[in-house]
């Protein structure tokens, strides 16, 4: 009898647990402080043409772009979120650095999350051990590049973030050669290419090439730009996505599809089956809620060196 009271007591509580996170599941943006030049990481306005998308969309969750830049001051507002976007400047200066810990709870929780473009460049150290922890990836220095490049989407998976999806093609500022768990384990590619020799035309540095990359490469292998990750214990879901270096590539359909879909994946809400439909912005909304930023100095033309002939 007891037995048959706890394993009632515990459905309820699973049935109830269900309607409540079915009710509206909260996706949270935050965004980080201005970088780059006009029309170049707009991260609140990237993130505000994504959440007023998924609103319209009418798919039963709340989109909310947090005011202001930064990580929020009261971290509460995090604490009922099904899945937080991260859209900010990386590396030493990503805006999760100081909260590590904090965050980390709310993964561990299963709180999903999404980081887009600069947000995926972790430090070595404790971030790069957590991001792989929370998505299964990320960019790292000397390591990973950061070209501009015209890759061709193909050969899209079959995974709820393709879903409505045709292949497409947006030259955009593509992070590649990224680091991942061991074996992939848990992650599911979803943008894949194999990236001409031109993207390293650069000398090496700490984005812009290195042996590894370079040999990599010369091989043929494919890199994949942005991916899905299934925690171990189904404790929670992971996107990383590279692209979105310019702002006008959310007016791609499959562009910004993917990216809406995985935040719906990420959610634990189901994708449908023709993706989050949603308008491209034109290019009166594509100008809207830009950061107040001075247009960047072009930079200076290296001077030419004098040839140096080389004796036989």
């Amino acid at each position: 009898m007891i037995s048959r009271l706890l394993l009632t007591f515990a459905l309820c509580l699973s049935v109830s647990f269900t309607l409540r996170a079915g009710e509206r599941p909260k996706v949270v943006f935050i965004s980080g402080k201005p970088s780059h030049g006009p029309m170049a990481h707009e991260h609140r306005a990237g993130n505000m043409l994504l959440a007023k998308r998924l609103n319209e969309a009418e798919l039963g969750v709340e989109a909310v772009v947090l005011p202001g830049d930064g990580y929020p001051a009261d971290a509460s507002v995090l604490e009922d979120a099904a899945t937080i976007v991260v859209f900010c400047t990386g590396h030493r200066n990503h805006l999760l650095n100081p909260h590590l810990q904090e965050f980390d709870a709310l993964m561990k929780k299963g709180t999903g999350v999404v980081m887009i473009h600069w947000a995926t460049e972790a430090q070595i150290g404790s971030p790069a051990k957590k991001f792989l922890e929370w998505m299964g990836g990320f960019c790292d220095l000397n390591w990973s590049v950061n070209p501009h490049w015209k890759p061709n989407f193909d050969n899209l998976p079959d995974h709820p973030i393709a879903n409505g999806v045709e292949p497409f093609s947006v030259d955009d500022e593509w992070y590649y050669h990224m680091r991942f768990v061991s074996d992939l384990e848990g992650v599911t590619p979803i943008l894949t290419d194999v990236p001409p020799m031109e993207t390293l035309k650069r000398p090496d540095g700490e984005r812009s090439g290195n042996p590894h990359v370079r040999e990599a490469v010369a091989n043929g292998e494919t890199q994949h730009v942005a991916w899905a990750y299934d925690r171990p214990d189904g404790r929670g879901r992971g996107f990383g996505f590279t692209g979105a270096h310019n702002h006008v590539s959310w007016q791609n359909d499959g562009f910004r599809t993917i990216v809406l879909n995985a935040i719906l994946w990420t959610a634990g809400v189901d994708v449908p089956e023709g993706g989050v439909p949603s308008d491209a912005p034109d290019q009166e909304e594509i100008r809207l809620n830009l950061d107040d930023k001075p247009a960047r100095k072009p930079k200076a033309k290296a001077k030419a060196q004098p040839k140096t002939r080389v004796a036989p």
